[in-house]
């Protein structure tokens, strides 16, 4: 990146100047001048266009992103902040160029499902965020009656699992419930987000080594459970997103819902994407090998081209990195006892990437995934894109730059990660959060549904 060039201020100047010659913007990536003033873009302008500005950085052919819009992210506080909190994850988020997260439910204390609960969770993050925060509530048996106010406090939707969640503060709901829960969401335009496994399909694995735990919970698990959402999105009218999403077996039944005109849609995740059954070390004390478990699980290679067909056909519409950290003795062990999930804030970005890249896809594909496609699910218009009027979220990425990830390097609470000495493509060099350079001070905002914002 370039040596920022300081002009005298005018009244009619820019705040900020961002120049690169491989923007991305909405209409494809091209040389670009993006011009910043109150927090917002003010202006996007031919790359060498006279503009007068407190600040003007020429990052070259540095490329200039969106802010990605990750919302599927595992924050824990309160409860479980010795898992992760919302200084480190949020830290980590902008070191992976994510200038907005949404925040799951569960794995805190108390969970998001009361408005009780979102209230404390608000309080607990108030001060502590590097990146703008929004939140998740929670669909649990029994609280149908406070989903609607959950609504009208500003969560973004409502997460509901048809299996064990892993916590016993979240259960799953049964199929009748998942049709009543449904049903209320429907009745305000709300949006549903579901952990999709069937659980009489899920069987306990035979012994502690991944190919058991794998054979655990088979793409038919997934199948089925997502053909039960697409059943009660019918009956019910309610849009409906299917969670991180990982057995290929569920792109026909979701396609074949989307072209009916079904609100429904899915995501998946950057290690169904770029890692693979065969990638998985045999554990040696609990670590490494468990460090790629997590629910559901990563697939074989064959499932995993699969994935990206369904992200190319526009069957899968986004990709969030599921991040769900937790201290490391609770992934010592074997595949039955040690916890599932994959913390990844930080090294989404350049994990996709470096898969992206080698499958012919460009830049703007993954802005699309992580930026613009997350952003319009939670209905942050003003996120996730390089447009006049959206907030001035940007990411310097040299996306060509190598590196190989040193746990020691990520900002997350506890540094285990599979990714540990991979070699990835693109190094974000600097996240501007609304203009300003993110620095270690949390600037982030606590936000509302929809774009309704106060300060963290």
């Amino acid at each position: 990146m370039n040596e920022t060039h300081r002009n005298e201020p005018r009244g009619d100047a820019y705040d900020l100047v961002i120049r690169s010659r491989r923007a991305v913007l909405p209409d494809g990536e091209r040389p670009a001048a993006v011009a910043v003033r109150d927090g917002r873009i003010a202006a996007v302008e031919e790359h060498g266009a006279a503009l007068a500005a407190a600040a003007d950085v020429d990052l070259g052919d540095t490329a200039l992103l969106p802010g990605l819009v990750d919302t599927h992210v595992h924050v824990n506080e309160p409860g479980r902040t010795e898992w992760e909190g919302f200084a480190t994850a949020t830290r980590a988020a902008a070191a992976g160029g994510v200038t907005t997260l949404v925040d799951m439910p569960l794995n805190a204390l108390p969970p998001t499902t009361l408005p009780s609960a979102l209230a404390v969770k608000r309080d607990v993050a108030a001060g502590q965020v590097h990146v703008d925060v929004g939140f998740w509530g929670g669909a649990v048996p029994g609280n149908v009656p406070a989903l609607r106010t959950l609504h009208d406090h500003g969560v973004f939707g409502f997460k509901c699992f048809t299996a064990d969640s892993g916590v016993p503060e979240f259960p799953p709901l049964s199929y009748d419930e998942m049709h009543a829960a449904f049903r209320e969401i429907a009745s305000f335009g709300g949006l549903v987000i579901v952990h999709a496994e069937d659980p009489a399909i899920l069987e306990p694995p035979a012994d502690g080594g991944y190919p058991a735990f794998l054979a655990s919970r088979p793409p038919s698990s997934e199948r089925s459970a997502v053909e039960q959402v697409i059943r009660l999105v019918e009956r019910t009218g309610v849009r409906a997103h299917i969670l991180h999403l990982s057995a290929a077996d569920c792109l026909e039944p979701l396609a074949k819902a989307r072209s009916r005109g079904l609100p429904v849609t899915a995501e998946t995740c950057p290690h169904y994407l770029t890692l693979s059954a065969d990638d998985v070390p045999a554990p040696v004390d609990g670590l490494p090998g468990t460090s790629y478990k997590c629910c559901p699980p990563i697939r074989d290679t064959g499932n995993r081209e699969e994935l990206w067909r369904g992200l190319a056909d526009g069957v899968i519409s986004c990709v969030v990195t599921d991040h769900s950290p937790c201290t490391p003795e609770l992934k010592r062990g074997d595949f039955v006892s040690a916890w599932g999930g994959i913390a990844s804030v930080q090294l989404g970005l350049p994990a996709v990437w470096s898969a992206a890249r080698a499958r012919g896809h460009g830049l703007g594909d993954v802005v699309r995934w992580m930026a613009e496609g997350t952003a319009d699910l939670a209905g942050l218009t003003g996120k996730g894109r390089i447009a006049v009027g959206a907030d001035a979220d940007l990411v310097a990425f040299a996306a060509d730059e190598p590196f190989t990830v040193d746990p020691a390097a990520l900002h997350h609470r506890h540094p285990v990660t599979p990714y540990a000495g991979r070699s990835l493509s693109g190094v974000v060099q600097a996240t501007w959060l609304r203009g300003a350079v993110a620095d270690g001070t949390p600037r982030g905002e606590l936000l509302r549904r929809p774009d309704r914002k106060e300060t963290a």
